[in-house]
């Protein structure tokens, strides 16, 4: 074996880290949100956590990339610590699919069909297949699709540059020699460990130490310990990761470390005390890709067994080694509104994206609401909640967008691109609400300080306003929170008649005050507060666009209005309706 010989190593495990990255990150992006989805349905019944641990961990094709976005979930306050154990032992499952891909390299027979099943013979197919839905598919999925297959094709071609750069070893006495060394078990644990730690890559580590095994010069006794320190070593990831978190969120680590590190203390010692006695053959036999497979899955499969009833005592060790602070109340203040640990999975930070602007849209219609009901019975509580909720708002405002800046950054699908437009749009609108239902709250504290009364013509007036503002702030919230398009499409037909509304208002305003029935320091109030109606009713129209256009994959405001006041029928018919249900009350005598 020669430095080419080295060289080409080096090169397979580039093509090989390179391809899994291309499938980990396509699988992903086709699961999209519903990796988020599985997630939140994290319960307490063990075995469906397991399940869609594992289930995660296929999308993912790696147990690290999953166990680093459960340390990110759970710095962010999404998921709880007790919720990730059972999660860890399904990804430690799940982690052991690619090395079964990996040993179908070592089939060997006559038969065509069966030759064919072998990666590196059916890999150019797909490499083939995957280009051209590429090139030439037109849907997100399609290409994604594409390129899991050209991953998978570039995993293989860097399987087999390992595998033969390592074959000149089978003719070596020297490494013969070496894999009797490693015999010792604690030396083989540590030899997998560090150099999966190196690497970050279980599945990697794994596929090289199955090429190694096509020399025949590797046995049971030397593969087992090195699989195990393998599963200890992948969790360096998830350690590295966890620097600078919450408390909690390294405890996910801690357990992912734990659990790897006490099956190993507790299986290799009982394999070897059985073989005192027992003196187990098998262990002096060579290993074949399908073995190594096999003692990867095997072990994973033991830990869970052993450790899963076990699960509580796991996570109180964990705590134990990740105790509570003292001023447990400043750490929490501290822990970060988005993690960026979820910016690996970037479908599952545009979902939690998703669910904190669900909670800022929520919160904007509230505020609103909160400061409309001041004018009917003001206090200072409510008003400072409601300057209170507004700098939450103006929180939110600041942090998403900075995340969602980040996000947009990614490779993403186009669906999750308008997904990213809508919430970057609707943010600004939700922040400009609070602002407003702060105007409106300043404006009660006026008419309260000041002890000013609105004539009851007025009043009746501003009621029916404020029936048609409630309707269309309801409907906007609802249209962007389910993405409802029918909802949406009746926002604009209110706002047209909220405007003529503040607009009848005005007038009889003036006239009022011209027949010496109101005072201009009431004006001036009720001026306020109109502009302050209409702007929150332009920006309810604004979120109904918003949720229309990126829906259909545009964001031309002003190309959309121009359409549906002319030349959508339906528009003019819920104006009508719209115009009929909030009829302002005849006039009456005196303010």
């Amino acid at each position: 074996m020669d430095i080419f010989s080295i060289i080409t190593l080096i090169g397979g495990l580039a093509f090989f880290l390179f391809g899994m990255h291309v499938m980990s990150d396509n699988l992903e992006k086709m699961a999209g949100g519903r990796l988020e989805h599985l997630l939140r349905r994290m319960t307490a019944n063990p075995f469906i956590s397991l399940a869609l641990g594992a289930a995660i961990t296929v999308a993912m094709q790696s147990s690290s990339a999953s166990t680093v976005m459960l340390v990110g979930l759970v710095n962010s306050g999404i998921m709880e610590f007790s919720q990730t154990i059972n999660v860890i032992f399904g990804a430690n499952i799940g982690t052991t699919l690619t090395a079964w891909i990996l040993s179908l390299s070592g089939i060997t027979s006559e038969n065509v069909f069966v030759q064919m099943l072998k990666p590196q013979n059916f890999s150019p197919i797909l490499a083939l297949v995957g280009m051209l839905m590429v090139m030439i598919g037109k849907s997100d999925r399609k290409k994604s699709i594409g390129n899991v297959f050209v991953g998978f094709a570039i995993l293989m071609y860097g399987m087999e540059l390992m595998k033969n750069a390592v074959s000149p070893l089978s003719q070596m006495p020297q490494f013969a020699d070496l894999m009797v060394k490693f015999s010792n078990p604690i030396l083989g644990v540590l030899i997998g460990a560090v150099f999966t730690g190196i690497i970050q890559s279980s599945a990697a580590s794994v596929g090289i130490l199955q090429a190694l095994s096509m020399t025949g010069s590797i046995s049971f006794a030397v593969a087992i310990p090195i699989v195990m320190g393998q599963n200890i070593g992948t969790c360096v990831t998830s350690l590295i990761s966890s620097i600078g978190t919450s408390k909690s969120a390294r405890r996910v680590a801690m357990v992912h470390l734990s659990l790897n590190v006490i099956g190993t203390i507790v299986l290799l010692p009982i394999l070897y005390l059985l073989n005192a006695f027992l003196h187990f053959a098998f262990l002096h036999e060579m290993v074949s890709p399908v073995s190594i497979a096999f003692i990867h899955t095997a072990f994973n499969m033991l830990i869970t067994i052993l450790l899963m009833p076990c699960s509580k005592l796991i996570a109180r060790l964990a705590e134990l080694i990740v105790p509570d602070r003292k001023n447990a109340s400043v750490v929490a203040a501290s822990e970060p509104f988005l993690d960026e640990r979820l910016l690996s999975t970037p479908s599952v930070a545009i979902a939690e994206c998703e669910h904190k602007c669900v909670i800022m849209a929520n919160m904007a219609k509230q505020t609103i609401f909160d400061a409309i009901a001041l004018f009917g019975s003001y206090s200072d509580k409510d008003a400072e909640q409601i300057n209170a909720d507004e700098e939450m708002i103006d929180l939110y405002e600041d942090r998403l967008g900075t995340y969602l800046v980040q996000l947009s950054g990614k490779a993403l699908s186009t669906g999750d691109t308008n997904k990213i437009s809508k919430m970057l749009h609707a943010i600004g609108d939700f922040e400009r609400l609070g602002d407003h239902a702060l105007n409106l709250c300043n404006s009660a504290k006026e008419i309260q300080e000041k002890r000013l009364h609105f004539s009851e013509e007025a009043m009746q007036e501003l009621d029916t306003l404020t029936l048609a503002l409630s309707e269309i702030l309801t409907d906007a919230m609802q249209a962007f929170v389910t993405g409802n398009l029918t909802i949406a499409s009746r926002v604009e037909p209110l706002e047209q008649v909220i405007d003529g509304l503040i607009e009848t208002v005005k007038l009889n305003h003036i006239k009022r005050l011209q027949n010496g029935r109101c005072t201009i320091e009431l004006g001036f109030i009720l001026s306020d507060l109109l502009t302050n109606y209409e702007r929150v009713s332009d920006h309810c129209s604004n979120i109904a666009v918003c949720v229309i256009e990126t829906s259909h994959s545009s964001f031309d405001t002003h190309e959309y209005l121009y359409q549906v006041k002319h030349a959508d029928s339906s528009f003019a018919e819920q104006f009508q309706a719209y115009f009929e249900k909030y009829q302002l009350p005849e006039k009456k005598t005196a303010e």
